[in-house]
């Protein structure tokens, strides 16, 4: 389940969402998934089962446990999570500015990293997973979740992302370059830079790149050709986009099209063992081998 968040939440929440997985999902053997790049922050509670465990690499076999209440920080490059176990879980997807107001910190001390709530609101992490637990059903987990968000919003400075970030934020969704961004600002680079950084974790020119990358991914679940996918997210050539698309995804876009996720940035690994041990192709062979 899905949804916007609270109207008193919406400049901070993207999203809230609860998963209640049937136990028929539990795996017979060790499954990972692929969790791929948004250029926003998470946060999660796990509400039974195992704690979260991240792999730092493929042939990491033991993997590294987290705990059950996490804020995964923004980042410009896939995880690998263990899914072998699915467990109940509710969380956020928060917007540049939500770190600082709901969590006490600039976005990018959290950058690339997964840091236990514990350790950001001390002993109120246990406590609002308690509240958490208690609720009957995913619905309930929901809004049990945005209330505590809204209790931490009341108790401190309440402010999202700075004007100009904001501003730059909707200037490269419309497809502006960082420099010409800068430069309409009023702000020197340096400080351009620290704020946009501040509130978002990422430097601008890597979270356009990532965004970038995100807008890529619908093309590559679809019939059209990889090449042209390419041409309509804005990159310069295939070679290109193929490389991006391997740095942030950890696959190529013909392996992520026969993994077919059924949520576009949680990738299954096992479906794609046979393909991820094949040398790198390039595009004239991913279209062959894609039948396209």
């Amino acid at each position: 389940m899905q949804r916007s968040p609270h109207p008193l939440l919406a400049p901070y929440v993207k999203t809230a969402w609860a998963s209640l997985p049937a136990a028929a999902e539990a795996k017979a053997v060790p499954a990972r998934e692929h969790v791929l790049p948004t250029g926003l922050m998470h946060l999660v509670f796990r509400l039974s089962g195992p704690a979260v465990r991240i792999f730092d690499s493929a042939a990491d076999g033991e993997g590294r446990q987290l705990g059950h209440a996490l804020v995964g920080g923004p980042r410009a490059g896939f995880y690998a999570k263990d899914v072998t176990a699915p467990s109940p879980s509710v969380g956020v997807q928060l917007l540049p500015g939500a770190a600082q107001a709901l969590l006490g910190l600039p976005a990018d001390e959290l950058a690339g990293q997964h840091v236990s709530l514990e350790d950001l609101w001390g002993s109120g992490a246990s406590l609002a997973r308690e509240q958490l637990l208690a609720a009957a059903t995913p619905r309930d987990a929901l809004h049990r979740l945005e209330g505590l968000l809204l209790q931490r919003l009341r108790a401190g400075p309440a402010q999202a992302a700075h004007p100009v970030v904001m501003l730059a934020l909707r200037q490269f969704e419309a497809g502006m370059g960082v420099e010409d961004a800068v430069a309409r600002s009023g702000y020197s680079h340096r400080q351009f830079i620290r704020l946009f950084s501040q509130a978002v974790g990422l430097g601008p020119k890597l979270y356009c790149r990532v965004r970038r990358f995100q807008k890529a991914l619908p093309g590559v679940q679809g019939p059209l050709a990889l090449a042209a996918v390419a041409v309509e997210a804005g990159y310069s050539d295939q070679p290109h986009f193929n490389r991006e698309f391997r740095e942030f995804a950890g696959l190529t876009p013909e392996q992520y099209r026969l993994a077919r996720p059924a949520s576009a940035n949680h990738v299954p690994v096992p479906g794609l063992a046979a393909s991820l041990s094949r040398p790198h192709v390039n595009f004239v062979q991913d279209r062959m081998g894609a039948g396209l």
